[in-house]
């Protein structure tokens, strides 16, 4: 038995291969909104400047901290089902769980008040783009989290144990892609200048 758990341990990429593949889609689309991002922002420097600093750089500070300590937890769930420990597991799951809560928060809350200063997609181009990167990455935090609860539920019933836990893996490769592609998000749209 042990032999198994070692390879099942072993295995790259951890996970699924599909999740890999959806993954890889994924990083793709945000790489090509970035590009765009990019491109139009070097084309209008002053604009991008001038409306980046009414962005609350708090704020995204928080969800920084906020992913980056979910992701740390992601991986303390992944460490404790390769020890046979579903408890710790759903324990681990659940507190990266409520990190991607406080991110949903911050983030609603800083739409809130865009909303209602009058922000709209249609407002200049910078709020375009802020407002479609951020928020198609605010949809991939909450599909993150359905995925990681659901792992939570099957852990919590004893669908994992040091020698299965793929479907563990999977959902952690999936919410550290989220949490990498914020950490590009975060710099290139509140800290570039």
């Amino acid at each position: 038995m042990q032999a198994e758990a070692t390879i099942e341990s072993n295995r790259f990429p951890p996970g699924d291969l599909a999740i890999w593949v959806f993954i890889l889609a994924e990083l793709a689309a945000f790489a090509a909104f970035f590009g765009a991002y990019a491109f139009t922002r070097m084309k209008n420097v002053d604009l991008f400047n001038h409306y980046q600093s009414t962005l609350d750089s708090d704020a995204a500070l928080i969800n920084t901290f906020a992913l980056i300590t979910s992701s740390y937890f992601v991986v303390r769930a992944v460490a404790s089902i390769r020890e046979d420990d579903s408890r710790g597991c759903v324990h681990w799951l659940l507190a990266a769980l409520a990190m991607g809560l406080l991110f949903l928060i911050v983030k609603g809350h800083e739409y809130v008040h865009h909303i209602e200063a009058g922000i709209r997609l249609s407002t200049n181009t910078f709020y375009m783009f802020y407002l479609s990167l951020t928020f198609f990455h605010f949809m991939h935090v909450i599909m993150g989290m359905v995925i990681l609860a659901a792992v939570a539920v099957k852990a919590k019933r004893g669908g994992y144990s040091n020698r299965e836990h793929t479907g563990v893996e999977t959902g952690a490769s999936y919410w550290h892609m989220v949490d990498l592609v914020w950490l590009i998000l975060f710099p290139l749209v509140y800290i570039m200048r």
